[in-house]
């Protein structure tokens, strides 16, 4: 009995002692990115009238403090990066930290009055994390905190509270998986684009998502994050008149898809729909002090509505639900209306002005200028920097900083709040997200020079000439889009269109233009190439040699192909023969490359579709999806004349080899052709790409290769050497 005794009072003590040592949740955080870091450092949680974080020394041990744990998870980001030179970002979120840590010689305190910084597009949801499960969940997590983020966006699980709602109105299970869109379009299933495409969702999806949510909800509570959840603002199915005898309008397509949908706001029976709403999404997951509701978000029939009243009306049902609740909106094109908010107090809205670093709303010059900003009506200043998800080297460098510092001091900007990182698609230009979230922590202005240098010590742990000199040429260029240039994200890559004899864009809604040179890309990548024995195993400079060197080998495409389209047009065969060659060897070169990250690696994506499968036939249907949204996004009509096409491209090891080269190869067979005298040939390119939509041929995610010499191989090639 006193042993029995003795192994319980042991066991006992075992989880006093863990229950501890994790006290807080910034030493499972530190745990999380190298096991026994908590040891070193004393966190510490004090009350201040401004949010702040303090960085102090206390014997052996880092200390950090701040009046909450984000930003005090933000004092440590800060702590790791410009004293320990480590960076933590998607590509990487573990470390090795130094037996002893550098020490903090002087206190340093950093404040702000921008409390709020929010996080995610709906878009986010589909283009990135469709298929994330909790393992990638708590890494994003944990990077929200390092990096000050207390606002996201928590759409996850969102389609249990619709599939509970409609089956409580008499829809059938059927008719919701009819309606409900699959994995990988929720986004614009949300946004009242479409429905069912990508569906029917088996039960377990909705399972696996509401368990998933409870997740990410528990953890941003331990941190003392908020969460802004969707909202109702109207949507129904496109049969709502006849299955609930409701007072709708026939919607009309989106793409070629049957959108939702829209009950207005000031009908009668808006109020008992979203009442049920609200009910079954409390039920699942409990209130929220935000929530995000964009009814008028690129309407169509504007004059038909009361802007006014509707915005009263969505206002008034969330206020039932939590009284202090907040609603947020996107700031883009002419949502908000003015109508709709001349009459909400001050403190019930919160804006996102989603395109900020480009098309700022709220006063200053832009195409979308706003002379009177946002009124009375708090709003965030944001960067959307990324569209579709697509690959690429961008940033606006010099607009961000000129665009946030201008905020200082203007009267439009009184009602600034915070920053959001309001991105289509993410784990990208890591050096743009960086410097936007240092943003809040800086209260004077700077130039992208003098924080270039310290960022690279962070992201590499070294001060190194030549690193410095290559990522100067980027900061002056790629990254330096400049304004007049209102292009959507990122230049995109010649490989990724279906080919033509005019071939800029990839997709067909980019809005890209030249703005720099692009054989600077492969001076920087050549800079990088140079020094890269001696980086062997630095996950950052790695990663960034891989992102550059493609870059470069995507610079150089274009330049070929254009060369190669005047060989055709100057009815210079051999030259046509030798260019279109060096295209496609370009083209697989840039597939090796990818090959040897897995974060380049269409394997990737795949897999974690597949991992969320509980049958051969889910697996198969997330593939599916996977494999849709990052080509013809949806079937041939969409695909031929929606406009969706290839808006989600990626630049991709696999992707590129087995969809892309077919695509090229076979046109310049067809230019050739035609040189030798045969007829011209229309391909039909949705016939060659549906079947690469449809295939099962495994793809892996685990990297293949060594990156380093990899990179020599392919700038020799960029370079003709």
């Amino acid at each position: 009995m006193k042993r029995k005794r003795r192994f319980i009072f042991t066991i006992l003590l075992f989880f006093i002692s863990m229950g501890a040592a994790w006290a807080n949740p910034i030493d499972g955080l530190l745990e999380r990115i190298d096991k026994g870091a908590s040891r070193k450092f004393v966190i510490e949680l004090k009350k201040g009238d401004k949010d702040f974080f303090e960085l102090d020394q206390k014997g052996s041990k880092v200390v950090v403090r701040g009046n909450t744990y984000v930003n005090i998870a933000t004092g440590l980001n800060w702590y790791l990066k410009y004293y320990a030179g480590i960076q933590l970002s998607w590509n990487g979120m573990q470390a090795k930290l130094p037996d002893v840590l550098p020490p903090v010689s002087q206190p340093l305190r950093k404040e702000t009055d921008l409390r709020l910084r929010y996080d995610f597009n709906y878009c986010t949801y589909s283009y990135t994390m469709a298929f994330w499960d909790w393992e990638r969940w708590e890494k994003e997590i944990d990077w929200m905190a390092l990096h000050g983020i207390n606002l996201p966006l928590a759409a996850v699980g969102m389609e249990c509270v619709w599939r509970n709602m409609l089956l409580k109105l008499g829809y059938s299970s059927d008719e919701v998986n009819r309606f409900i869109a699959g994995p990988a379009f929720l986004a614009w299933w949300a946004m009242n684009n479409l429905e069912g495409w990508g569906g029917p969702n088996p039960d377990s999806w909705y399972a696996q998502q509401e368990a998933l949510q409870k997740k990410i909800l528990k953890r941003m509570k331990e941190y003392g994050i908020k969460p802004v959840f969707p909202g109702y603002s109207g949507m129904v199915p496109h049969d709502a008149d006849e299955k609930l005898g409701l007072d709708i309008e026939k919607p009309e397509l989106w793409n070629g898809f049957v959108r939702p949908a829209f009950l207005q706001p000031t009908d009668p029976r808006y109020s008992e729909i979203a009442s049920l709403y609200y009910s079954e999404q409390q039920k699942l997951y409990g209130k929220a002090d935000y929530y995000s509701m964009d009814p008028f978000h690129e309407l169509s029939n504007a004059d038909e509505v009361d802007f006014d009243a509707a915005g009263k009306a969505v206002m008034a049902e969330m206020k039932k639900v939590n009284p202090k609740a907040v609603w947020v909106v996107q700031g883009w094109t002419e949502n908000p209306r003015p109508e709709m908010m001349k009459n909400l107090k001050n403190g019930d809205l919160l804006i996102l002005d989603l395109f900020s670093e480009c098309r700022p709303m709220w006063g200053i010059p832009s195409i979308w200028k706003r002379d009177n900003g946002y009124e009375q009506h708090d709003w965030l200043f944001c960067m959307l920097e990324n569209f579709g998800g697509n690959v690429g080297l961008h940033g606006r460098m010099d607009q961000l900083l000129n665009n946030f510092y201008l905020t200082k001091n203007n009267p439009l900007a009184a009602h600034l709040k915070g920053i959001g990182l309001t991105m289509e698609g993410s784990e990208n230009n890591p050096v743009m997200f960086e410097l936007m979230c240092e943003l809040p922590w800086h209260p004077e202005k700077f130039t992208k020079e003098a924080w270039l240098k310290d960022y690279l010590f962070a992201r590499y742990g070294v001060r190194d000439a030549k690193i410095e000199q290559a990522w100067t040429i980027l900061a002056n260029g790629i990254y330096n889009c400049p304004f007049g240039n209102n292009q959507q994200g990122t230049h995109e890559s010649i490989f990724c269109g279906r080919p033509t004899l005019n071939n800029f864009q990839a997709s067909s809604w980019s809005k890209m233009q030249n703005y720099y040179d692009p054989t600077t890309t492969a001076q920087a990548a050549a800079l990088m190439v140079e020094v890269a024995d001696k980086y062997r195993g630095n996950n950052n400079f790695e990663y960034d040699l891989v992102d550059i060197v493609r870059q470069s080998i995507s610079d150089e495409a274009r330049i070929v192909y254009n060369r190669t389209v005047a060989d055709f047009k100057s009815f210079d065969k051999k030259s046509f023969a030798r260019d279109s060659k060096r295209f496609l060897d370009l083209l697989l070169m840039q597939d090796s490359l990818l090959a040897t990250r897995s974060e380049f690696r269409v394997g990737r994506w795949i897999q974690q579709a597949r991992k969320l499968g509980t049958t051969p036939e889910e697996k198969d249907l997330y593939e599916w999806n996977a494999r849709v949204q990052i080509t013809t996004w949806g079937n041939r009509t969409c695909a031929d004349d929606g406009g969706l096409r290839d808006y989600a491209h990626k630049e991709w090891n696999g992707l590129l080899r087995d969809f892309y080269y077919k695509r090229w190869a076979a046109y310049w067979q067809t230019l050739q052709d035609q040189l030798d005298g045969k007829p011209e040939v229309k391909l039909d390119y949705y016939a060659m790409e549906e079947p690469w939509t449809l295939a099962k041929n495994p793809y892996t995610a685990e990297p293949e290769g060594d990156c380093i010499e990899m990179a020599k191989k392919a700038i020799k090639l960029v370079l003709n050497d």
